[in-house]
């Protein structure tokens, strides 16, 4: 079965309705500092609110593990780049199921960090802003397209305030449709890790104005890489997604180690 744009945007939606409810409640308790869960527990993911859209949709992420090394994976800063939301979802749920991956480790997923975009299968926010060139990066650039001034943008700055809270030891982007795996500031070794297990080739696009690649990777020096999915990568299901990007997601979380 197809993944169905419309139907990923309801769900996302149910559970924002939920969550202003009352009836899904995000947690907001300090880190854990217990020893992690046996390898026979599901591993529990904590749901936060990182933010508000444009719009007031809730920007939701999860928290998995307990460890110091943190990898923060996100999707859909484009809101016509959707394809990477049910596999940062399935990824989550691996990670649950798998808890000795993250063994000394942290997850922090980001499945919609643009859900106005993604309700209106648009590029850009409610604003006509592309988020992806409205970070405080040196190369920013102010206009119409990369927001008046960085940080303009509700979401650009609840995907900032996650970076400051956890400080991750890399990021992984997903993105379509150019079919590669591009990397920014000292994130080479990272993206050979990860393309040893898929089919997209290392290829460097260069720092992009304003990009959240320039300001994590060149002004932050934070591995960071812009996982370019395929175009026709839409027309896979869930299942599908995930049988072909699993290692190299799993890679991202537990470099540098490899991929069991």
């Amino acid at each position: 079965m197809k993944i169905k744009r419309a139907f990923l945007f309801k769900v996302y939606t149910l559970f924002a309705v939920l969550t202003l409810a009352g009836c899904v409640k995000p947690t907001s308790y300090p880190e854990l500092t217990a020893e992690p869960y046996p390898s026979s527990l599901v591993l529990p993911a904590q749901q936060r609110v990182g933010g508000r859209s444009v719009e007031n949709r809730l920007v939701i992420y999860l928290v998995l593990g307990q460890g110091p090394d943190t990898t923060f994976i996100l999707s859909t800063i484009h809101g016509d780049e959707s394809t990477g939301t049910p596999l940062v979802q399935k990824l989550a749920e691996y990670l649950q199921q798998n808890p000795d991956l993250l063994r000394g480790r942290k997850a922090v997923l980001l499945p919609v960090a643009n859900p106005d975009g993604m309700a209106r299968n648009s590029h850009f926010n409610a604003n006509g802003i592309d988020l992806n060139r409205n970070f405080a990066a040196a190369n920013r650039l102010n206009n119409k397209e990369s927001g008046p001034v960085a940080l303009s943008e509700p979401e650009a700055r609840t995907i900032n305030r996650i970076i400051q809270q956890y400080n991750p030891d890399r990021i992984v982007s997903i993105h379509q449709p150019l079919a590669c795996i591009d990397y920014d500031g000292p994130g080479v070794n990272l993206a050979i890790q990860m393309a040893l297990y898929c089919d997209l080739p290392i290829k460097r696009l260069g720092a992009k104005s304003g990009s959240l690649g320039s300001y994590a990777g060149v002004n932050l020096g934070i591995p960071i890489i812009t996982f370019e999915m395929f175009e026709t990568d839409s027309k896979l299901d869930s299942e599908a997604l995930w049988k072909k990007y699993e290692k190299s997601l799993i890679a991202a979380i537990v470099y540098p180690e490899p991929v069991k």
